[in-house]
């Protein structure tokens, strides 16, 4: 008998669902974070540093840092390490400090 992880633990599968990151519809798990849908995707960067534009993703993936910030749903500077993929949500590539429109 091959042994897997997941019959280790005893896990079932579960149904995938969406979000859209950057326009692109990606899968995501139930009680993944935004970083591991996306990571799960091939995504390692989803934010650029004010000074210089330099990509950033994850780093610490606890929430201590803000390497992994990302707009959800409209709503910038959301760490992506903590954040719940939900159904249908829209998440954005980040640029600098993410509050250029809201003005001030």
């Amino acid at each position: 008998m091959r042994r897997s992880s997941r019959s280790l633990v005893g896990g079932t599968p579960v149904a995938a669902y969406e979000i859209t990151f950057d326009g692109r519809e990606l899968p995501a798990l139930p009680g993944q974070s935004i970083a591991a849908a996306l990571w799960g995707a091939g995504v390692l960067a989803w934010r650029t540093t004010r000074e210089g534009g330099a990509p950033r993703g994850a780093f610490c993936g606890i929430g201590s840092c803000f390497d992994c910030l990302v707009t959800v749903n409209g709503r910038p500077n959301q760490r992506a390490c903590l954040v719940p993929a939900r159904p249908g949500d829209t998440v954005t590539t980040q640029e600098g400090n993410g509050r250029a429109d809201l003005a001030v």
